[in-house]
């Protein structure tokens, strides 16, 4: 899978904006604030119908516009595909494919799969357990839809169960239905623990080896799923904790307080690594991302890399840029030294300025 070109109208700061990607590697490159990771957050929405950012719709938009538009053109077997996608302030988008209206973002999930690696990522192993849950959040749904549709519903129970917990403070009675609510988080909450220690041994038996020769084999890595209950004690934990739910006015048990450690060595380097074995850790993160995605869509995802060479000291980098191997890249840079000291193969250069893109080759 390739992405071919990408057009916008009124999305950020781009009024309008076509643009065609080659299927090797383009650099899209310039001053801070110009819009180059307005192009990949595109690009992301095009592909998960959500900004990596969490950014809502209404804030994607150009600022003096009501509605913005994203079209993507993807070739995946010498077969063109187009995706349509019309953002509203104050309605919900509307999607379609091949000029075909979708209902649910699970209809787009999958078609067109994509690795986001920003300076952020670097930083989610020693983040809180939000960032990691986010990590394994958006590539499950990328890559199972059954996982989405667990993962919305779930959401939703808990934010009604926790609405409920809330009501119950002015009206007792509802107490009444907490359990039927409980009955449905377990319900959902259940398939999504399972799936997340079905992915934690996927992601384990790639990212040993990467890691190893990232670390020039002086560190082996292991992660390890730490559901916040076990499927088996999870219907028993909710009841026990009703009281104190009551009491605090939150749902307290569940897989939205999960969390995974990353082991080195034997080391938990959440609390005890370096800052370079926890970037060196986020860096195989993401290159087993990649590899995880061809091993279980049989298909090569589109890897979008902003700005994050600038952080990586020039072993990190090499190592990255020569191991992207044949996948399309879309690359966001301040500038091109970084590239020119590294003998590495540039297909498409791209300069962006206050909204303007030029292609320089």
């Amino acid at each position: 899978m390739i992405i071919k070109s990408l057009e916008l109208a009124d999305f950020r700061n781009y009024e309008n904006l076509e643009i065609s990607f080659d299927k090797g590697t383009n650099i899209l490159y310039g001053d801070n604030a110009q819009g180059k990771t307005n192009i990949l957050e595109a690009i992301y929405v095009s592909a998960t119908t959500k900004s990596h950012k969490g950014s809502k719709d209404k804030e994607i938009i150009n600022f003096n516009k009501e509605e913005s538009h994203i079209r993507t053109y993807l070739l995946k077997e010498d077969e063109e595909i187009r995706v349509d996608m019309h953002l509203r302030k104050n309605k919900s988008k509307g999607v379609a494919i091949d000029g075909q209206k979708i209902k649910k973002a699970a209809d787009l999930m999958g078609l067109l799969n994509v690795v986001f690696f920003s300076p952020e990522d670097l930083s989610i192993i020693k983040n809180g357990p939000a960032e990691r849950r986010r990590f394994a959040d958006m590539e499950l749904c990328q890559l199972d839809s059954f996982y989405l549709y667990n993962l919305n519903h779930y959401n939703k129970i808990i934010n009604q169960r926790n609405k409920l917990l809330k009501d119950m403070y002015f009206n007792p009675e509802l107490k009444e239905t907490l359990n039927i609510w409980d009955s449905q988080l377990v319900s959902f909450g259940s398939k999504i623990i399972e799936r997340r220690q079905q992915f934690t041994s996927q992601l384990c038996e790639i990212i040993y080896d990467i890691h190893k020769k990232l670390s020039g084999n002086k560190e082996e890595l292991v992660i390890k799923y730490e559901p916040d209950v076990s499927i088996e004690e999870f219907e028993k934990n909710m009841a026990m904790n009703q009281e104190k739910d009551i009491k605090l006015k939150q749902t307290t048990t569940g897989p939205h307080r999960d969390d995974f450690s990353f082991i080195v060595n034997g080391i938990d380097i959440r609390k005890y690594g370096s800052q370079g074995q926890q970037r060196t850790a986020a860096l195989s993160l993401k290159l087993s991302e990649i590899e995880l995605v061809k091993k279980i869509s049989k298909d090569t995802p589109v890897l979008l890399l902003d700005d994050v060479l600038s952080e990586l000291d020039s072993n990190r980098q090499n190592y990255l840029l020569n191991n992207i191997g044949n996948i399309q890249t879309i690359i966001t840079c301040t500038g091109l030294d970084e590239f020119i000291n590294n003998r590495f193969e540039i297909n498409k250069i791209f300069k962006v300025t206050n909204g303007t893109v030029t292609c320089e080759n």
